[in-house]
């Protein structure tokens, strides 16, 4: 079993900044890579940014100088520092990790979800 704990989300003015978490914990050999998704209200689920082994990076557009993927690749968690966020922000904000399990499947998980909410 693993699991994908996020944490961090909450209501912020427009132009503030937050901080998501995301630890992965469990059955674990490996992990590929990290990233989380955003899903607004009546919109389908978009990559935000990701992570990957060997330390590459991938952002949307829309994302790009504003916030920023990091990874802590000992306590298997991700963050992601988003800056100057704007109204259209909002949305419920998902952890994404490919895991290794021990049975050497390579998997996809999914966190609960964290509600990010910015206010104009």
């Amino acid at each position: 079993q693993v699991q994908l704990v996020e944490s961090g989300g909450g209501l912020v003015q427009a132009g503030g900044s937050l901080r998501l978490s995301c630890a992965a914990s469990g059955s674990i050999l490996s992990i590929n890579s990290m990233g989380w998704y955003r899903q607004a209200p009546g919109k389908q689920r978009e990559l935000v940014a990701a992570s990957v082994s060997g330390g590459g990076t991938n952002y949307a557009d829309f994302v790009k100088g504003r916030f920023a993927i990091s990874r802590d690749n000992t306590k298997n968690t991700v963050f992601l520092q988003m800056n100057s966020l704007k109204p259209e922000d909002t949305a419920v904000y998902y952890c994404n990790a490919r895991i290794k399990t021990p049975q050497l499947l390579w998997l996809t998980y999914w966190g609960q979800g964290t509600q990010v909410t910015v206010s104009s």
